[in-house]
């Protein structure tokens, strides 16, 4: 009971006004008073995915504030040390040493699978907790590594909700399965294309393109010229809002379909009117759990909407919190058992993790852009 009582109390937004103690001495490698808690905040602030890192920092960032203002982790305030990985293995790995050698044993991150998944081996090595918010790479969890979580959806869950809207609303459509060499944008167009043909529908067109304007121009004239009136593609929101605006500008308007990684208004903003109708599979919109209501507010009246992956952001932050709190502990591997063997109440609801790290939250859903928004797609 007295956990139940200690986590709703956390689940309130406690509001965003005022300025969030980020922790200046901690981002200029300056050691924190014994009285902090320092917690690693991994994610691109440069490369592709500038926008979705910039959304699980808004998030986190949020979160930090409203625990600092209901006592911190276990009566510590919390020091946010934000890292740039820029979405690269490499990087990320460096990243995962620096949060090492400063002890930094709780790390919201990182934003990509490529990423969370070089940097995880490290934080498994050294006993520190990895919550992400946005990678979604099955291996991620599959590997049992007992101090890495995620609140987000995994890609095969992902992949096989893509192939059953694919089956039921174009099985007699030609579709392509497209994917630009990424590691990301690789693995999930692999399999969607091996859930639709398990499902018994082949696609007319699977092929894996450079991205470029000159390369997005070439591949949308050859789609138009193969009849093609379904086109999936696993990419960022760059590139597919890109693709999808050149396509439009050379006659060719097929049926698009996106992933996660365009859940932000970046790709509206790209693919400009030729983004109204595209399809996208993406978690579950927390924005419309009464859960997050009170954040989802405070966040508006600041004149900021907590798309995409803000509130994951939020919720993993909030995560570890809850965890620590209720363990009454910043040691990381007590955190990781309380986070294995309990449930909170978080912005995404009462939930819990797996054996393997996996949130119990709701899945991925379908939604539809329209008027340089998404929406649930009917």
């Amino acid at each position: 009971m007295r956990f139940r009582r200690a986590a709703r109390r956390f689940g309130r937004a406690g509001g965003l006004a005022g300025s969030l103690f980020l922790g200046a001495a901690a981002l200029a490698g300056v050691t924190p008073a014994r009285a902090d808690v320092v917690i690693g905040v991994a994610v691109p602030r440069s490369g592709a995915y500038v926008a979705v890192g910039e959304q699980v920092l808004r998030g986190v960032q949020a979160a930090a504030r409203d625990a600092n203002a209901k006592g911190g982790l276990d009566g510590q305030t919390i020091v946010l040390d934000v890292q740039d990985d820029a979405c690269d293995s490499n990087k990320a790995v460096a990243v995962a040493n620096h949060y090492a050698t400063q002890g930094v044993r709780l790390v919201v991150g990182h934003v990509c699978s490529n990423a969370s998944l070089a940097a995880s081996e490290v934080y498994a090595a050294n006993g520190t907790v990895m919550i992400t918010a946005a990678s979604v790479a099955a291996k991620l969890t599959d590997r049992g590594l007992p101090t890495i979580f995620r609140v987000c959806g995994r890609d095969d869950d992902q992949a096989k909700l893509s192939a059953t809207v694919l089956a039921e609303r174009f099985r007699d459509k030609k579709i392509a399965i497209l994917n630009d060499l990424t590691p990301g944008s690789r693995n999930l167009a692999a399999a969607t294309k091996e859930n639709l043909n398990r499902i018994g529908i082949n696609e007319a067109i699977a092929t894996a393109f450079a991205a470029g304007d000159a390369d997005d121009a070439a591949l949308a004239d050859r789609l138009k010229e193969a009849g093609i009136a379904v086109a999936y593609y696993g990419g960022d929101a760059r590139e597919m809002g890109r693709l999808v605006r050149i396509s439009a500008e050379r006659g060719f308007k097929p049926q698009w379909f996106g992933t996660s990684a365009i859940a932000t208004q970046e790709f509206a903003t790209i693919a400009g009117p030729a983004s109204n109708g595209v399809l996208m599979t993406f978690y579950l919109d927390p924005r419309r759990k009464p859960e997050a209501a009170a954040v989802v507010a405070a966040f508006k009246a600041e004149g900021v909407e907590p798309e995409g992956s803000t509130i994951y952001g939020y919720a993993a932050l909030q995560a570890l919190v809850a965890a620590g709190n209720f363990a009454h502990t910043a040691e990381s591997k007590r955190i990781a058992a309380t986070l294995h063997a309990e449930r909170f109440d978080l912005v995404l609801g009462s939930v819990g993790f797996d054996g393997k790290g996996d949130v119990t939250a709701q899945g991925y859903v379908l939604y539809v852009w329209n008027d340089g928004t998404f929406t649930y797609a009917k």
